[in-house]
């Protein structure tokens, strides 16, 4: 699990990361306001523990700019102000725990509070992938340019709306708390709660999700979204990197339950391996370009 500890003094930074990383946490640290925006621009993080005074900035500051990027991170202010010195009404909606970190037993109780925090982050209302952190730093490594996706995209789901004789045809990306549609044919939808897709489910799955009614699958039959959505069909191919962690779906809908053949699911897979052959294409020559630009 991923955590970012930040603060000035490289003794207290150096001693909080030990603890850290001996509670089985996988610990980046470093010293400013600044550094750390750098650290979350790279992936994704599971909590911030920072001191409250940063050489250019607070710890509040540094909790809600982490919540812009990863809105369920957990924030621990670790720190030797007292609550008098936190000016806590400039961040009125940033809920962050406070450690006292001269109290004895501080970074126990760091550590306690931390992991707890991060557990009930996950109690989600739909169920998440055992690297769902690794997963989420995959989204944001290969889909880095939407406008630039979008027709490479909305060609293959024009082609998978034909093929298939269905309703609809997307690509969707499923980040932390929502699926962003890239490229949606017979349907107009650009960003949904992960509660309210089944593309949530169809990332757990290594092959192809197919739902002939959903109406008779229990996940779903209760739905209002997928309801109100007309769904009755779906069929989706989970789109995966290299690595193996899905990213995203490429995902078919129809009106009437109908049923889809092995050779259809095949060719669902193969479309979304297409997908990811681009997105791989696409990040291979940027790092090309990006080591270029540096010698």
């Amino acid at each position: 699990m991923n955590v970012l500890c930040v603060d000035p003094s490289a003794d207290e930074r150096l001693e909080t990361s030990a603890a850290l990383d001996a509670a089985g946490f996988d610990t980046t640290a470093c010293g400013s306001l600044d550094a750390a925006r750098d650290v979350l621009a790279t992936g994704a993080v599971a909590g911030v523990i920072t001191e409250y005074d940063l050489p250019d900035g607070t710890g509040l500051e540094l909790v809600e700019r982490a919540r812009e990027r990863h809105p369920d991170v957990t924030g621990v202010l670790f720190t030797d102000a007292g609550f008098e010195e936190v000016d806590s009404d400039s961040f009125s909606g940033t809920v962050v725990e406070y450690v006292d970190k001269g109290a004895p037993g501080a970074r126990d109780e760091l550590v306690d509070l931390l992991s707890f925090g991060i557990d009930n982050r996950n109690q989600t209302s739909y169920p998440l992938p055992d690297d769902e952190d690794r997963r989420l730093n995959a989204v944001e490594a290969y889909v880095d340019d939407a406008d630039a996706l979008h027709d490479s995209l909305d060609r293959l789901t024009r082609i998978a709306r034909a093929l298939f004789d269905v309703d609809a045809a997307t690509v969707g990306f499923i980040e932390a708390h929502h699926e962003r549609f890239l490229a949606c044919r017979g349907t107009d939808v650009d960003r949904l709660d992960r509660e309210e897709t089944i593309c949530t489910h169809t990332i757990l799955d290594e092959g192809p999700t197919v739902i002939t009614d959903t109406r008779e699958d229990p996940r779903f039959s209760s739905s209002e979204a997928i309801e109100a959505a007309g769904i009755r069909f779906y069929a989706g191919a989970p789109i995966r990197t290299p690595d193996g962690d899905a990213i995203g779906v490429f995902c078919l809908f129809g009106d009437e339950p109908r049923s889809f053949p092995e050779r259809d699911r095949t060719l669902l897979s193969l479309l979304a391996d297409e997908v990811m052959t681009g997105l791989d294409l696409r990040r291979r020559l940027r790092e090309a370009t990006e080591g270029a630009d540096d010698e």
